[in-house]
């Protein structure tokens, strides 16, 4: 399986749960998984990412050129894939600023499409009641048969410890 991560993912990991600086083994155990091919994030949602708070910690590590080789997803886009999960996922006739305000999010849904073994992860959670461009990355991923999942699930399944060694 490999896991495509939002740029929720690392933020709210180093925000809340997993601080950079209180949670090492965490940022060391995430490169090493980039590095054995088992997460990446598409270069569009990391832009996201190292946007963030110029003083942070995340983006200091996400600028370090050894976690960013193993961290991005060295593909391009399939334009044919982005335009069915705007147009089947989000709606046919968006207009310029509900594009915008989906943001990146349709990449990382089309890298998703593009391959076999893949699975969307993000903290975003399902709310089907939202229309248009405010759809959950959850509810378009489900519509469009993509697997999706939550970041405690794929720590579970790649079996994250505070403990970890490498295998």
């Amino acid at each position: 399986m490999l896991y495509l991560l939002d740029a929720n993912v690392l933020i709210t990991a180093d925000n809340t749960y997993y601080p950079m600086d209180q949670v090492p083994e965490f940022w060391d155990w995430m490169r090493y998984q980039a590095e054995k091919g088992r997460i990446k994030i598409p270069l569009e949602v990391m832009d996201e990412v190292l946007g963030g708070r110029p003083d942070g910690l995340l983006r200091e590590w996400v600028k370090n050129p050894e976690v960013q080789a193993a961290l991005v997803l060295e593909e391009g886009v399939d334009a044919a894939l982005l335009r069915r999960v705007v147009n089947d996922g989000y709606a046919r006739d968006l207009a310029d600023d509900e594009i915008e305000e989906i943001g990146r999010d349709p990449f990382l849904i089309a890298y998703a499409l593009g391959g076999e073994g893949r699975c969307v992860v993000t903290t975003e959670v399902s709310k089907p009641t939202t229309k248009r461009q405010n759809r959950r990355i959850p509810d378009v991923c489900a519509t469009l048969a993509v697997q999706c999942c939550g970041p405690f699930q794929m720590n579970r399944e790649l079996g994250f410890r505070t403990a970890w060694k490498p295998s």
